[in-house]
């Protein structure tokens, strides 16, 4: 039995949509038993299946894999947004010279920088 990661989060995100296995299987062009083993981790679904199911569920395959706990990289940039725009009214807003504004957003890119970094040592 090998790591079923794959399978659980089939079966999540499935779960999560309220569908029966049966619906799934349709949508995918497949058996029920054969997706019922592939949550199960009895059997490994082909690429082609794999790219079907991150679409229809609109997540990475990387999510699927397990390679992140990020179901789709593109909305995690917007909450990033929201950050770096609630930080900034608030230092435009806290009275601080505009000097110590640009050091504290120069700080901020080495934070990220260094946390880049960090991430790739750490591989």
């Amino acid at each position: 039995m090998h790591n079923n990661l794959l399978g659980l989060r089939i079966r999540q995100l499935r779960e999560e949509k309220k569908l029966k296995q049966i619906n799934l299987a349709k949508h995918l062009s497949i058996s029920n038993t054969t997706l019922s083993q592939y949550e199960s981790g009895k059997r490994i679904p082909g690429d082609e299946i794999k790219i079907k199911i991150a679409k229809f569920f609109d997540v990475s395959i990387d999510y699927l894999l397990g390679c992140t706990d990020v179901r789709n990289p593109n909305e995690q940039k917007e909450p990033d947004c929201n950050v770096k725009s609630r930080l900034y009214d608030n230092l435009t807003g806290s009275g601080l010279p505009e000097d110590d504004i640009k050091k504290v957003e120069e700080y901020i890119e080495l934070l990220k920088y260094k946390c880049k970094l960090d991430g790739l040592l750490n591989k």
